[in-house]
């Protein structure tokens, strides 16, 4: 062989080291086993983000979520924990609330959550159940609430858990988004 051919196959064989070391590096990283801890189960189901929805009388209304349903919950959607929380205003005027989750369901990229309002500036708002719905279409998510109906959480009688409205409001573009994580139960 040739001084350029040994210098080729020489330079082969060393990339061909490298990325075989970096593939069985990423391997041990993605399966913890280079770290000796073990694998954490991805949750059964979640439903997180912030954002604001899109009106044309340039109302001001957010929506947050953290919830979430441990991996060791799959069978139980009413075994769901965090908060929700949303405020809506318009020329200084409106209410906040902030909801304990009770039930989280998901399908896909669509997720119902329901919980019992721990705090609110809405008078009657307090110990009401609240539904939501929210469907993840990127960055163009859709929102519905329980009391789209009624107009207002207090009006709301008797609300099972995780019941939600049609997602028909719009996600203001820029303002943020939601992140729904598909619950895949045994069946």
């Amino acid at each position: 062989m040739n001084r350029r051919t040994k210098t080729a196959v020489f330079g082969a064989a060393l990339l061909l080291t490298a990325t075989a070391a970096a593939a069985s590096a990423a391997a041990s990283s993605d399966s913890g086993s280079g770290s000796g801890s073990p694998v954490q189960a991805r949750e059964a189901a979640a439903l997180t983000g912030k954002a604001k929805l899109y009106r044309s009388a340039g109302d001001d209304i957010t929506f947050s979520f953290d919830a979430h349903l441990a991996a060791k919950d799959k069978a139980d959607p009413m075994k769901a924990t965090g908060t929700f929380e949303w405020s809506h205003y318009l020329n200084g005027e409106g209410a906040r609330a902030k909801a304990k989750v009770d039930c989280l369901l998901t399908g896909g990229k669509v997720a119902v959550v329901s919980g019992v309002i721990t705090s609110s500036d809405l008078p009657g708002a307090k110990g009401k159940r609240v539904g939501i719905t929210v469907h993840d279409l990127g960055h163009r998510d859709r929102l519905g609430y329980s009391w789209a109906s009624t107009g207002t959480p207090v009006e709301t009688k008797d609300l099972p858990k995780c019941v939600g409205s049609a997602p028909f409001e719009k996600v203001k573009k820029g303002t943020g988004d939601f992140s729904v994580t598909p619950w895949q139960p045994d069946l």
